[in-house]
């Protein structure tokens, strides 16, 4: 099930999309646990194609499987439930994703009277349910974790990425003028009833990664235009989201960091006064992870 959007009907969509992310920010925020924290399943998957959904999808998905205390990370529309012989129990509400068609544009060079040819995107509302939704449906059960060869995936990781990290002190950062960054030795990370000492070291090595990808060299991310003042804290959603989506994949905890306090007050602000910030700050993010995996 699905619908193509007018204009006015797709700024409907990103206000609702952002208002789903939004709430989930509220409700956690006291506890500094915001919709890509701590997510058990790893990142949200199509129940037909076994593909992990992308962006802001990834977040909204997160954010009402953790409202609605679902406990599987797989998605479909109704249709597609249908095609795995399952049924979507009656009553059941849909949760609304979005994704982009490109529609193919033909326009006259002003100059040459060339033909130009390009295209726009237009935004397509999906509807998906959960496979908590339905019957006739069971859930996979998880993967056995090889932790040794896992450590080893994320170590080649980063070790392709070429950035240059060094280990010292007592803080993480990335350093954007002389692009390193550094962070603190392994040993100095503790761990917690959620995470060994070693997740916490990675989660914060991805998120000081996603600020590497952002220097003028690699991805040149700027901000200020569109968020103003606000655009520092936009860099660190950015970061959270791109380290969220790393965490997911190498199945390691992301764990709340309070230090990010004085943040959310600025995201929920820029996220509340411009509908489509969530939607700029998690194709940032992607972007990044992207350019991380192909460096």
């Amino acid at each position: 099930m699905s619908e193509v959007l007018s204009e006015a009907s797709q700024l409907d969509l990103y206000q609702r999309v952002t208002d789903e992310i939004v709430r989930a920010v509220e409700a956690g925020a006291g506890q500094f646990v915001l919709p890509w924290h701590q997510v058990p399943q790893g990142l949200p998957r199509n129940v037909l194609t076994g593909e992990p959904y992308h962006g802001v999808n990834t977040l909204v998905l997160w954010a009402v499987g953790r409202t609605r205390h679902y406990s599987t990370p797989y998605w479909a529309t109704y249709r597609q439930w249908q095609e795995v012989a399952a049924h979507v129990r009656k009553g059941e509400k849909a949760t609304t994703v979005v994704f982009y068609k490109q529609v193919p544009l033909e326009a006259e060079d002003v100059e040459t009277g060339d033909v130009v040819h390009d295209y726009r995107l237009v935004a397509r509302a999906f509807f998906v349910f959960n496979g908590d939704q339905t019957d006739g449906w069971k859930a996979p059960g998880p993967e056995p974790i090889d932790y040794v060869q896992n450590h080893d995936r994320i170590e080649d990781f980063v070790q392709c990425t070429g950035a240059d990290v060094r280990s010292a002190g007592d803080h993480a950062y990335y350093d954007r003028l002389r692009d390193f960054i550094m962070i603190p030795n392994r040993l100095r990370f503790l761990g917690s009833p959620t995470s060994s000492a070693t997740e916490g070291y990675y989660s914060t090595l991805f998120h000081e990664l996603v600020h590497w990808t952002g220097h003028d060299c690699r991805l040149a991310r700027k901000l200020e235009g569109r968020f103003g003042s606000e655009s520092y804290a936009m860099e660190e959603l950015v970061a959270e989201l791109g380290a969220a989506f790393l965490c997911a994949e190498f199945l390691v905890p992301n764990k709340p960091r309070p230090d990010h306090a004085a943040y959310i007050d600025n995201w929920l602000r820029v996220l509340k006064g411009d509908k489509r910030a969530i939607f700029a700050a998690s194709t940032a993010a992607h972007k990044a992870v992207d350019f991380l995996h192909l460096y």
